[in-house]
């Protein structure tokens, strides 16, 4: 496996990663709960050490753009699933703008 197939999948962890850590920092109530606190530094911690590994081979634009897509579009299904949020038309929209940047930033030359 080239390099940088393997900082597309430092990406593509960092960015669940950042995905948990929204989710248990919510969790943690203003990081009043001890067990959901200690779970999201840890997170964050992952999400920081597997984004720098991937940044070393991969184009900072690109690279910071996906991962915030995955956050993102990440974070609203987690809010659609743990939290009990609602889903409108144009959340959904937005949610396909997202990923459909995120995947020609992707695919297209740089």
């Amino acid at each position: 496996m080239s390099s940088t197939s393997i900082a597309w999948i430092y990406l593509t962890l960092s960015g669940l990663a950042d995905v948990v850590w929204a989710a248990t920092t919510k969790l943690s109530n203003g990081y009043t709960r001890t067990s959901w606190t200690l779970i999201s530094i840890v997170a964050l911690v992952v999400f920081l050490a597997l984004l720098t590994q991937a940044l070393k081979t991969l184009p900072l634009g690109t690279a910071y753009a996906v991962w915030t897509g995955i956050g993102a579009v990440g974070s609203v299904v987690c809010g659609l699933l743990l939290f009990g949020e609602t889903l409108s038309a144009a959340r959904a929209a937005a949610m396909l703008v997202i990923v459909g940047g995120v995947v020609a930033l992707k695919v297209l030359p740089a």
